[in-house]
């Protein structure tokens, strides 16, 4: 029997040159495909990933690390695949960074399997048709804009009217209340709220069963560009290979738009509309479509999504609204006049509120909630310059339901007990639906608005003389 030959050395190349991010690198024989990862520096300490083959010797790549000491004529080594991420029951509990380094400051997890972060969306067979309810917990949510198992939602809003705070209870709610796996990619965020939420989460008891993976916003845009594809990819091993339900939560899909934008311009290519990537619309439906419910089980994903001085009209919102099936929008209205979460009832929408669906009182109720919001939002300006006693009996009792309703609907968080000082609530469906209903029926039209505000269930109305201060636009 012929010896077998020794395994052939990868292939080398040399920098030839290096513009930030960008380095173009020569190969003699053996170019590397599309996606490939290489590494080059004095320990192999950079990586770069091979985005266009320029000719039949030339590649150009993207930094997905800092790109500080390498020089023209340095080395590359071919790595002879393309970026992995590590897979495996040793994955849960900990902190990863886009090339599955833990960063937590604890061991490496021993007996990962690792795969590329390139996979095909799942085939069309495969996926379920059936359509289920995701509860939240969270009566807004879950009474207006129902959230779909096994499908996408998007958390629309511009800076500091609480995406993120929000994302996170949605988090804390359905890991105590789910036994599936839960997954946050954090893209582009601060290193403090990764801190912040691996604490969190470690104190309420349920970090074993979640797994976070960060790109941060310090990080080269090719590596914040890559995160999403890494969190996917365990996401996927959880849903196919163990058969379990998936949470991936997103914080902040924009960041994904930002960093594919920032590659673009690097790379040279010709912006598009107001500047981003022409490659846009591809780049976010190749992450997206990886999100489904098959056969094997779900992946239920929860996003983030910044929208640029609060225009919804951006091409970053409105390619992301096209993939999703429930769209939660933020209002700084809403936040400035102390309705927490900012939910905007009227803008917020899904395609669960169907009777089909969520049924025909649930679908009714809601209708209603929202006829009496958009009567209110028509009244304001009459109120405004008026006053509340020029409007008729009728519309009075409208302003009175809405204004009740609107209070009814703000919500006291867990994750924010240490802030405000209130326990947090976890509200059913059936139970928001049910103080919702009563509320229209004017069963508390001689309660005070305060009485409904920061509650969970209807039952825990205060008696006046006991009510917390309440907001008043």
């Amino acid at each position: 029997m012929p010896a077998s030959s020794p395994p052939s050395p990868p292939p080398e190349g040399i920098v030839l040159a290096v513009r930030g991010s960008v380095v173009d690198v020569r190969f003699e024989t053996g170019l590397p495909p599309l996606c490939a990862l290489l590494r080059a520096g004095a320990e192999a300490e950079i990586a770069l990933e091979v985005l266009v083959q320029l000719d039949a010797q030339r590649v150009r790549c993207i930094a997905l690390t800092p790109t500080q000491g390498l020089a023209r004529g340095q080395r590359v080594l071919d790595t002879g695949g393309p970026l992995k991420a590590p897979v495996g029951a040793g994955i849960l509990g900990r902190m990863f960074d886009v090339f599955g380094t833990a960063i937590d400051r604890l061991p490496e997890p021993a007996g990962l399997e690792w795969r590329s972060v390139h996979q095909p969306a799942p085939a069309l067979t495969r996926l379920a048709t059936a359509s289920a309810i995701f509860e939240t917990g969270i009566k807004v949510i879950d009474v207006l804009a129902p959230l779909e198992l096994g499908g996408k939602a998007g958390l629309f809003g511009g800076a500091g009217v609480g995406k993120t705070v929000l994302l996170t209870e949605m988090i804390h709610n359905m890991l105590g209340k789910q036994h599936g796996v839960s997954i946050f990619c954090g893209i582009g965020e601060r290193c403090r709220e990764a801190e912040e939420l691996r604490s969190e989460m470690e104190q309420a008891g349920v970090l074993a069963n979640m797994v976070m993976v960060f790109g941060q916003m310090n990080e080269p845009p090719g590596s914040r560009f890559r995160v999403g594809h890494a969190a996917l990819t365990m996401a996927e091993y959880f849903r196919d290979d163990q058969k379990r339900d998936v949470l991936l939560l997103i914080d902040n899909i924009f960041r994904f738009i930002q960093a594919g934008s920032e590659v673009s311009g690097l790379m040279g290519q010709m912006p598009s509309r107001l500047g981003y990537q022409p490659t846009l619309g591809n780049e976010l439906s190749e992450l997206e479509e990886r999100i489904a419910n098959t056969d094997s089980g779900a992946i239920t994903s929860i996003q983030a999504v910044y929208v640029p001085a609060d225009d919804f009209t951006d091409p970053a919102a409105v390619h992301t609204f096209a993939h999703l099936s429930a769209s939660i929008v933020l209002s700084r209205k809403q936040a400035s006049e102390g309705i927490y979460p900012a939910v905007d009832p009227l803008q917020s929408s899904s395609k669960m509120a169907t009777p089909g669906i969520v049924g025909a009182r649930h679908f009714a109720l809601a209708q209603e909630i929202r006829r009496t919001l958009a009567q209110y939002a028509d009244l304001r300006d009459i109120i405004a310059m008026l006053g509340l006693e020029q409007l008729s009996a009728e519309d009075r009792k409208v302003v009175a339901r809405a204004r009740r309703l609107e209070r009814f609907l703000t919500q006291p968080f867990f994750t924010t007990e240490q802030f405000t000082g209130l326990k947090g609530k976890f509200v059913s469906r059936e139970d928001a639906l049910d103080g919702c209903e009563r509320i229209l029926r004017d069963e508390f039209k001689a309660y005070p608005e305060s009485a409904l505000y920061m509650i969970g269930r209807i039952d825990e109305a205060l008696k006046p003389e006991d009510a917390k201060p309440c907001p008043t636009p």
